[in-house]
């Protein structure tokens, strides 16, 4: 579905079970979603299938045909950051199978979390395998590759990044590579602590992100609601409207000029008629 111009995409993360090619794509059809973002593996696991470039190829011209922009999020079980090797190693071959099938799918963005220290003495080691680990798969990204896109977390824990200012961090250990962005999370920058709730706070705290990171590396934004009060550090999402959020704090993020090439994509609770609802519903915010 061709999206409206000088505005953000809107869609949401959809199911890949039967092929991307045929599943994906209706499901992304039916709530008439403008962007996508799937799994391309396993989430909670460390697996990484071969390739079925035939698959891939038919994906690829149906996403198109429908002008469909396409993002994948990478395993949930990465951690850069942790203090055991094989999570670590494990972390940095999923890192570069993730981007690998990102190229594959031509997919724009991978989205991983940033992760944890897990313990508050590994802090400093954990910035410097960072960046030892992940600037040689790095260098080896071009133009045609994806944006590696850093999703901060709820600030639970050792979380490398607790708040958004944290994000610093993370560019200087990958330095500030030209294909590393930011995936923000309404949600957990919420339960972060970012007060996107009241009136004038979801444009603060997008202005916070373009003065730490720069508005072009805003490149998508994973829209959703929490069932957690403000601060909490729970990740858990609610659909728009029935959560903590609230609606207001979305169309104030819709008219801000820094996300117009960042996708709203939903990870909200349900299926085909729950996302389709809030599909229209951020549309017709954007487009009033």
């Amino acid at each position: 579905m061709p999206k409206a111009a000088n505005k953000p995409r809107i869609g949401a993360h959809v199911p890949t079970s039967g092929g991307m090619a045929k599943r994906a794509i209706e499901y992304a059809k039916t709530i008439k979603a403008e962007a996508i973002q799937v799994f391309a593996s396993n989430p909670r696991g460390w697996a990484m299938p071969e390739t079925n470039s035939d698959a891939d190829q038919a994906f690829i011209e149906k996403a198109s045909e429908l002008d469909i922009e396409t993002y994948i999020h990478a395993p949930f079980l990465i951690n850069l950051g942790s203090p055991t090797e094989g999570t670590y190693k494990n972390s940095l071959a999923s890192t570069k199978y993730s981007l690998k099938r990102g190229r594959e799918i031509k997919a724009r963005g991978v989205v991983i979390h940033t992760g944890s220290a897990v313990d508050e003495g590994n802090i400093k080691k954990a910035w410097k395998q960072i960046h030892e680990g992940m600037m040689p798969i790095l260098s080896e990204l071009d133009d045609q590759d994806p944006w590696l896109l850093l999703e901060p977390t709820a600030g639970q824990g050792q979380s490398l990044v607790k708040r958004l200012e944290d994000l610093n961090n993370y560019f200087e250990a990958l330095e500030w590579h030209p294909k590393v962005g930011v995936c923000l999370d309404t949600c957990h920058v919420f339960a972060a602590g970012h007060d996107i709730k009241s009136k004038g706070g979801m444009k603060a705290t997008i202005d916070l992100l373009v003065e730490v990171a720069g508005s072009e590396r805003i490149q998508l934004i994973h829209a959703n609601d929490s069932m957690d009060v403000l601060g909490s550090l729970k990740d858990r999402h609610q659909n728009l409207g029935d959560g903590e959020i609230g609606t207001k704090p979305f169309a104030e993020l819709l008219a801000h000029p820094a996300i117009v090439n960042a996708p709203l994509i939903l990870e909200t609770p349900g299926e085909e008629p729950e996302h389709g609802r809030e599909v229209a519903m951020l549309m017709k915010m954007r487009d009033k």
